[in-house]
């Protein structure tokens, strides 16, 4: 059994591109891919984008409100981007380094999305450049690293040229003719670089309506000498030109104008000698900075090759230091290679850190969205789970609601009477106790939107179940309100009075699990509230939410049911059957039941689809999940966050595998092998993937920014690998597929090292027969399928043996 975690090898091909060896870096080796294949990569602070032709933008912050450069959405052109001219001097040919804009035909190309950076390498009329892009670990700038080297036979002399628009503030730039009249543009010759200031900013002001600075000073150096520059796009254009031939890089020329009254850009053009086999280095930086003084800081600390080498050092360092946290080795290498480290990468990176995509240029923090994704750092740092907590508790309202979504830097918000958002608080309080045993989070206190004494983590968490459980039907389920955690379903419940079946299995489960934090808590009284809510819940979700086959979806304001048999589309819905699996409410008898309908009426070729049939006329009662084209996302698409919960109710029935393939069927890596077919990256989760009533079927797409990463992380490791945390210690519970002999497991757990080795001689797909700890005989009863390991010491690393029987 080959399952050391470090050792890899992966031979995944596509007609794109394939893994490199060690399997943390993707590359393609063309820049035709189907769709724009892009990396996230942020710090928290800076961010950016950048597809395999060279395509995205930067920011600071919030990648919708402080946009640093232009970018309009278009992801069959992706032709907006921060681009690197190259010309001959000699002959006046010129390229891009990336293969945007000019899209010159290249003798070699290759995109490198690696975790924490990109590189580009293009060799085109025997000019070698290698184009590195990141973030460094903490300071809020963009760095490139340049390396030009001369493969041809004769000294050539070339023109380095940037070029990027300046957005400054709020994206998209959609009134242009506006916003740059705003704008300042100079060139510090002291820090060879090109500065820019705005006069206003989007942002709301307590002094009017846009009456208030953009609080930056946005900065683009050059680590070399700055021959020339240009600021204005006019200039640099020309008239009725485009980006693919700029009359300044055709000419060789750039104007040198800067000031106010242009059309902002920014334009650096180096000068460089290369004798045959020479290479040169640049180092350029980007970014946005709180004033002048951090920008020349900035400017000088990573504007050398030294010190930005150093910084990507950094980033590799501190990437691989947190991922590396938790490892795992399976016998099925397309669950190895996307389980570490891509999962907690687009988690991390994609959304908690720059909460933004190509499909989706978001910025905001969703109130459900970030908390679900904070998972992911449970076994690695949990610290940055309890912070994501209390971030999202300060964004409570004292009556126990919340904003469904807000933006940092403004704190603007969206009151929502969407019905789920408010319990995921509770529900990441109850997961972060089992993993830490610390109870002192629930005597943190945070203030409430609306009140700034604020409370403890526990009362907040409290008033957001009470809140739920005083908007009961008469019948006793849950009112949906503007929507559960489906948004499409944007108008059930407006009139509160329609009801939501999967709210009140979400709940169950809540009450259940916080009923148990309340004991832990010394209050005895609210434990036994829930436990008595649970206990009504749960006989009014089976005796009213039953559609005799399975549980329906909803019922609208009328009360006419959704997801019913007795409906003309959108006849059954997932959710409602895998939380009445995961929420504890159904039976045994039930479970089996249901979970059956999963596969026969929901499981397609690429997972579990969301509704089926699909909706194919709007329906005003319903909202803006009928108005999508049937097949597309949550209207009969693979939404992949809700099918990453099949996978989890699956092992919870410890059916192996149908868990292992309802896992692989939504794993990027296996849909990458049909690339034209899927289109979307092979390396990440797509939000959705289109189903059999789309013209499209099997087409992902909306990739990076979803939901889906941390939960199919969680499904592979908590569900099929059964290593999971609980307050009296490890469970691990295999629910493995016969024909894998065994697996590995590096999991830290209270700032102990678990080692675990599972092996599987007698080829069963659950249950175990004998367990050792550090050479020691742990006591298993007959009939087990899980092993409870011990907390050990923080700072102690142990070796766990698991052999697997009946």
């Amino acid at each position: 059994m080959n399952t050391d975690p470090s050792q890899s090898g992966f031979p995944f091909r596509s007609p794109y591109g394939h893994f490199d060896d060690d399997g943390w870096s993707f590359r393609i080796t063309t820049p035709r891919t189907p769709r724009p294949w892009t990396n996230v990569i942020s710090n928290g602070s800076a961010g950016l984008i950048v597809s395999q032709a060279g395509g995205g933008y930067s920011w600071r912050e919030n990648a919708q409100l402080n946009r640093i450069t232009r970018w309009e959405q278009d992801l069959i052109k992706d032709e907006w981007g921060k681009f690197l001219y190259l010309r001959d001097t000699a002959t006046g040919r010129y390229w891009s380094a990336g293969w945007k804009p000019v899209c010159a035909e290249p003798e070699h190309y290759h995109c490198v999305h690696g975790i924490g950076y990109t590189r580009i390498e293009n060799r085109t009329d025997g000019i070698e450049s290698h184009w590195t892009m990141f973030v460094p670990e903490k300071d809020p700038v963009e760095v490139w690293l340049v390396t030009l080297t001369n493969r041809s036979s004769v000294p050539r002399t070339l023109q380095a040229v940037t070029y990027f628009e300046w957005n400054l503030g709020a994206a998209p730039d959609w009134h242009r003719e506006f916003h740059r009249t705003f704008i300042e543009t100079s060139f510090d010759r002291t820090l060879n670089a090109m500065l820019a200031t705005k006069r206003m900013w989007e942002v709301p002001s307590d002094k009017g309506h846009w009456n208030r600075d953009w609080e930056y000073t946005a900065f683009n150096g050059c680590s070399d000498t700055v021959a020339s520059y240009d600021g204005d796009k006019e200039s640099f254009m020309g008239m009725y030109r485009s980006e693919r031939n700029p009359k300044a890089v055709e000419e060789g020329r750039l104007a040198q104008r800067t000031g106010n009254w242009l059309d902002a850009v920014s334009a650096l053009q180096s000068d460089i000698t290369l004798a045959p086999g020479e290479s040169r280095t640049l180092v350029y930086t980007l970014g946005a900075a709180k004033d002048r003084a951090e920008a020349a800081r900035l400017v000088k600390r990573y504007g050398t090759v030294e010190g930005a080498s150093a910084a990507l050092d950094g980033v590799r360092t501190m990437w691989k230091d947190l991922l590396t946290r938790f490892a795992a080795r399976t016998p099925d290498d397309t669950v190895n290679t996307i389980l570490q480290p891509w999962l907690q990468y687009q988690s991390i990176a994609g959304r908690l850190w720059g909460r933004t995509g190509y499909y989706q240029t978001g910025g905001a923090y969703g109130f459900r969205d970030q908390l679900q994704d904070s998972q992911i750092f449970l076994p690695l740092d949990p610290a940055q789970t309890a912070a994501q907590i209390r971030l999202h508790a300060r964004h409570q309202f004292k009556d126990g609601t919340v904003y469904h979504w807000w933006h940092p830097l403004s704190e603007l918000g969206h009151p929502t009477d969407m019905t789920d958002d408010l319990l995921w608080l509770p529900y990441l309080v109850g997961i972060y106790l089992d993993e830490t045993g610390d109870l002192s989070l629930l005597k943190a206190k945070e203030p409430f939107v609306d009140e700034a004494k604020g409370a403890t983590i526990y009362d907040h968490s409290a008033r957001a179940i009470d809140r739920v459980l005083k908007r009961l039907s008469k019948r006793g389920i849950p009112l949906i309100g503007a929507g559960d955690w489906n948004d499409g379903l944007s108008a059930v419940g407006l009139k509160w009075k329609g009801e939501s079946i999967w709210l009140g299995q979400f709940l169950h489960r809540i009450l259940l699990d916080f009923a148990v934090v309340a004991e832990r808590a010394k209050d005895a009284p609210r434990a036994r509230k829930y436990r008595a809510a649970a206990v009504k819940l749960r006989k009014a979700v089976n005796t009213k939410g039953w559609d005799g086959k399975y549980y329906y979806g909803a019922t609208k304001d009328n009360g006419e049911r959704l997801g019913s048999a007795s409906c003309r589309q959108g006849k059954v819905w997932l959710n409602t059957q895998t939380w009445a699996i995961l929420g504890d409410v159904a039976d045994a008898k039930r479970a089996e039941q249901v979970f059956r309908v999963v596969e026969t009426e929901l499981e397609g070729k690429n997972g579990t689809l969301l509704v089926k049939p699909a909706y194919s006329v709007p329906d005003r009662e319903v909202g803006y999940l009928t108005r999508y084209a049937a097949g597309m996302r949550e209207n009969g698409g693979v939404y992949t966050h809700a099918a990453t919960w099949s996978v989890l109710a699956a092992a919870k029935l410890g059916k192996a595998e149908a868990a292992l393939r309802l896992f692989s069927k939504i794993n990027p890596v296996v849909n990458g092998f049909n690339a034209d077919e899927y289109v979307a990256e092979p390396y990440v989760t797509p939000g959705n993937i289109e189903g059999p009533d789309s013209r499209f079927y099997g087409k992902g797409g909306w990739t990076w920014y979803s939901g889906s990463a941390a939960w199919l992380f969680k499904g592979a490791v908590e569900g099929i690998l059964g290593v999971k945390a609980s307050y009296d210690g490890l469970v691990v519970e295999p629910c493995i597929p016969s024909r894998w002999d065994g697996y590995t497991v590096k999991r830290t757990f209270r700032g102990a090292v678990y080692h675990i080795t599972v092996e599987n001689p007698a080829r069963v797909e659950g249950g175990v027969a004998a367990v050792s700890v550090d050479g020691r005989t742990l006591k298993v009863a007959a009939g087990s399928r899980a092993v409870l390991l011990p907390v050990f010491p923080k700072g102690t690393e142990h070796q766990v043996r698991i052999t697997m029987g009946e």
